[in-house]
């Protein structure tokens, strides 16, 4: 399977996820910035708020595309021990790339969400999006995270996942949901025709998006309505 783009991608995931569609209590939460494409298409499948959940991958010493470890915007921090000492990453070093990706996360979420409050968590049942896992680091943390908000059921959904990724998220997550899930996997925007980058101003406008439901007042999202399809 080979997708179009991010926007098939979604839905393509939404696809297996309708039998979720009309719950009262779904929230999406996408992964800045590709993992909010796929997911605003999940949201208006299943007729969902969506939100952003931001959980940055701890880059190795001289290769910060190799990620040792991650942290999420709660500011849990999780990292690979055996693979952070085998490339030199020491303690120092660790608190270093810790501050950083903090600080990157506290900008985004101000850029994406301004003043807004975050989309409540507890008891709902959660979707956590992004647009591929080729180690699973970020989303593993992300879902480490979003355990301790107390969800009523966590779901990880992507469109495509190496073997160790799946693995490793079907542990975590109550639902894993991925379509491509390859025995040869390289690079998750080889499954991609088209995997350009998102800026953060599509961000912003998916979030804005007037086609999407907001977030029932508290105390009403707890009930499920009628399975519709």
């Amino acid at each position: 399977m080979l997708y179009r783009d991010r926007r098939h991608a979604g839905q393509e995931v939404a696809a297996r996820l309708r039998d979720l569609k009309g719950r009262q209590d779904l929230l999406v939460l996408g992964v800045p910035r590709g993992g909010v494409v796929v997911a605003h298409q999940i949201a208006l499948a299943l007729g969902a708020p969506l939100d952003v959940y931001l959980a940055h991958k701890l880059g190795a010493p001289g290769n910060p595309e190799l990620a040792i470890g991650a942290i999420s915007a709660d500011g849990q921090v999780f990292v690979d021990e055996a693979l952070a000492r085998a490339v030199g990453a020491d303690d120092e070093y660790l608190q270093g790339e810790v501050a950083h990706q903090k600080r990157e996360i506290e900008r985004r979420l101000a850029r994406y969400r301004g003043q807004a409050a975050p989309n409540p968590v507890k008891d709902r049942v959660v979707i956590l999006v992004d647009d591929g896992a080729a180690t699973g680091a970020t989303l593993l943390a992300a879902a480490k995270a979003l355990r301790l908000a107390g969800p009523r059921m966590l779901i990880v959904a992507v469109p495509v996942a190496s073997v160790e990724a799946a693995e490793k998220l079907s542990e975590v997550a109550d639902r894993f949901v991925c379509p491509l899930v390859p025995d040869f996997f390289w690079a998750v925007g080889a499954f991609y025709e088209d995997f350009d980058q998102t800026t953060d101003e599509e961000v912003i406008r998916l979030l804005h998006d007037p086609a999407l439901p907001r977030s029932p007042a508290p105390g009403r999202e707890g009930n499920s309505a009628p399975n519709s399809a």
